[in-house]
């Protein structure tokens, strides 16, 4: 089950230069677990101005490409329900954050997340991010659908 950037746009709001997962790699709703891609381009603006002469992918970004995957998968596993259009996947907990190595220009990025438990409109995660296929971020979080403002 690839899917590509056409796809993830129709699954959740996320647009350039702010949409942080290139691929969906693969979707198990018995699991609820996604894995998916990003490749951060060498010529990425966020490399001129973060640590210029050794970039690297700030934190906070490797943090939220995991977070759009959990949105991703939170919108997976709505397809098949009857959903509600004027709801959106919005961060409301982040817990347990650990930042193991660095991405950098050119570097592929793969991201595992699955769903720990469900709670009425929240769903709590715990999400993964690898780099060359070591683990680099692991972070918890926290989800719920709000309503579009």
């Amino acid at each position: 089950m690839t899917k590509h950037v056409a796809e993830i746009k129709k699954l959740i709001p996320h647009r350039e230069p702010f949409l942080l997962v290139d691929k969906i790699i693969a979707f198990d709703d018995t699991t609820r677990t996604i894995i998916t891609e990003k490749l951060f381009d060498a010529d990425m603006d966020v490399f001129k101005g973060h640590y210029p002469d050794n970039p690297i992918v700030p934190g906070v970004l490797l943090s939220e490409a995991i977070f759009q995957s959990g949105a991703l998968l939170m919108s997976l596993m709505q397809q098949d329900r009857k959903s509600d259009s004027q709801l959106v996947p919005v961060l409301t907990r982040i817990g347990g954050a650990k930042y193991k190595r660095f991405a950098g220009p050119g570097d592929t990025v793969t991201m595992k997340v699955n769903i720990v438990e469900m709670i009425s409109s929240a769903t709590i995660f715990k999400g993964k991010l690898y780099v060359n296929d070591k683990l680099a971020v692991q972070i918890d979080f926290t989800c719920a659908m709000v309503q579009k403002s």
